[in-house]
């Protein structure tokens, strides 16, 4: 199994270019709540090891691996609600996090590697789009295991104002529980009523 390693942040530097920022963000697929993008300068003296895709490692080591990215490197975290993502559409919402979070980093970075095929339209900095990134940068698997951990926090959370949904061990991923509660209960404030799942169920009558 590959690990994700430095050699695109390595090559980067030889260019020139100091502050590199890895983005991600997480929660395209859920029916419910926010999306959460991440942006991370890691400093290349203490990177922490460990770090890998958010999926690949379980909630306890991506913990940890949080507390200690905050320590180390420069973190900031940004989400698109569930009324913009409803609005503008999930892909561009998780654009929108993503810029939220890269404008958030003070000082700012001088170059960006996005995991995924796209560079979001609002970003100014010059930036490289890394497909599979989170595998294969790791300042792309930080910023994946930053978003992963807060947006899990958050359905916790509003798993205990909503309960039912099975959001504190599902993160509103359509699972066969979610699916049926939301059958049985409805919609929340909190679903993506733009999504086919929730939009059939609330309007099946």
């Amino acid at each position: 199994m590959t690990q994700p390693d430095y050699q695109l942040e390595a090559a980067l530097t030889e260019q020139g270019r100091i502050r590199i920022a890895g983005v991600d963000e997480v929660g395209r697929g859920p029916l419910a709540g926010p999306v959460v993008a991440a942006a991370v300068v890691l400093d290349p003296a203490a990177i922490p090891a460990g770090l890998n895709d958010s999926k690949k490692l379980t909630a306890a080591r991506r913990e940890r691996l949080y507390d200690i990215l905050h320590a180390s490197a420069q973190v900031s975290i940004a989400e698109a609600s569930v009324e913009e993502i409803d609005a503008l559409n999930i892909l561009r919402a998780s654009h929108l996090a993503m810029e939220r979070a890269v404008a958030a980093l003070d000082p700012a970075p001088d170059f960006l590697l996005i995991d995924g095929n796209l560079i979001p339209a609002g970003l100014s900095i010059p930036s490289q789009a890394v497909i599979k990134g989170d595998g294969r940068s790791v300042s792309i698997a930080a910023a994946s295991i930053v978003a992963k951990t807060w947006r899990d926090r958050v359905m916790v959370d509003l798993a205990q104002q909503h309960p039912g949904y099975g959001w504190e061990r599902n993160a509103g991923y359509p699972t066969k529980e979610h699916r049926a509660a939301l059958q049985d209960l409805g919609a929340t404030p909190h679903h993506r009523r733009s999504f086919k799942t929730v939009h059939k169920i609330l309007y099946q009558e």
